[in-house]
Formats: C-alpha cells, structure tokens, sequence
C-alpha cells in the first residue's frame, strides 16, 4: 500500500468491471465497428484493457486536450492539442474518459466530435464523480462512480507519476505522496 492512499478499488475489481463493459459494449454494437477515441493519457491504460474485452471488431483514435483559462474541469478552457487520424463521418463513436468530474470537458469534446457528422456519439468513462457535475452530461457506460476524492492508479496521475498502479486509490495526504520515495521501478527507486 502507498503511503498516504486507501485502496478505492482493487485490481481485481477493476478487471471485472472493464470486462463486463467490453461485453456491454459487444452487445450493443452487434454488426457494427465502433470507433473508440481515447482522450490522452489518463484513459490510455483503461483503453487498452477495454478493448480485448470487446468481441466485436472495434478501431481506435487518440486525442489530447488542454484546459487553461476559466471554463473546463481544471478551470479553463479547451483546447485540442492532438487531433484525431480518422475521419469519424457516419461512424459509431465511443468517447473513452478515465474520469468525469464536471462534465464541462466531455461535454465540449462530444460536441467537438458531434460537429464531423458522426452516425452516434456514446461517452464510457472508468470512474464518474458524479456528485461534481455540473453540465448536463449523459455517460452510457460507466465503470464505477467515484466518490469526491482525488484518485491516482490505474492511469490517473499525480504529476506524471502512479499511473502505473494496477488498483485505484484515494489520496488521503497529498504531502505523503508528493514528497513520498519513488515507486519500485521509479527512477531513483531502490
């Protein structure tokens, strides 16, 4: 256990529930090819176990956003860094977020995404803080819900670092993480 954290939802918690939305997913998509877009870096690791739990040929895109300024779930507004490959024109898209909190965000790239004349637009998110929501938002697929606490594991961050863990944890004191030795494997890391 990391010092400073308490395990929200373990590994295997956490393969269960990806593996029940993969076949939700499947099920839904019947006869179709969905295109999965992830939004860099948090969902890449949710991704990646998503996808080998959908059993129904599906493809895959990437985008980055940054938020700055006043309007977006850090405080700012949106701006799309790295754009999508694919041309998602009458396609099935799936919009792939580790975590909603205000919903400000998702709601700005589903309209980005709505705006290429895409057949459909679904959003699954892994956690949900959905006691922060702020803009109406509906996820139709979504994990787990999350209570109103800072998360890391699982590829949710604290400056760069903890993606890596395989369970979800809840940071019960910054200080001890932030100042905390570096993970086995961590460079600097004994």
């Amino acid at each position: 256990m990391l010092e400073g954290c308490t395990t929200l939802f373990t590994a295997e918690q956490i393969r269960q529930r990806v593996a029940e939305l993969g076949r939700e997913i499947a099920a839904d998509y019947v006869d179709r090819r969905p295109i999965l877009i992830a939004v860099l870096r948090g969902s890449s690791v949710f991704l990646a176990d998503l996808i080998r739990e959908i059993a129904v040929p599906v493809e895959i895109d990437f985008m980055s956003i940054s938020s700055y300024g006043g309007g977006g779930d850090k405080g700012g507004r949106v701006r799309i860094i790295k754009d999508l490959e694919e041309d998602i024109g009458d396609r099935d898209v799936i919009l792939v977020e580790d975590i909603i909190d205000t919903g400000l965000t998702v709601n700005y790239l589903v309209s980005a995404l709505r705006s290429r004349s895409p057949r459909t637009v679904e959003v699954c998110a892994l956690l949900d803080k959905s006691v922060r929501r702020i803009a109406p938002l509906p996820v139709r697929y979504v994990g787990f819900d999350c209570p109103d606490r800072f998360v890391i594991g699982y590829g949710l961050d604290y400056e760069q670092r903890y993606r890596n863990l395989e369970a979800i944890l809840t940071v019960d004191d910054l200080d001890a993480i932030a100042e905390g030795p570096p993970l086995e494997g961590e460079p600097g890391s004994p």
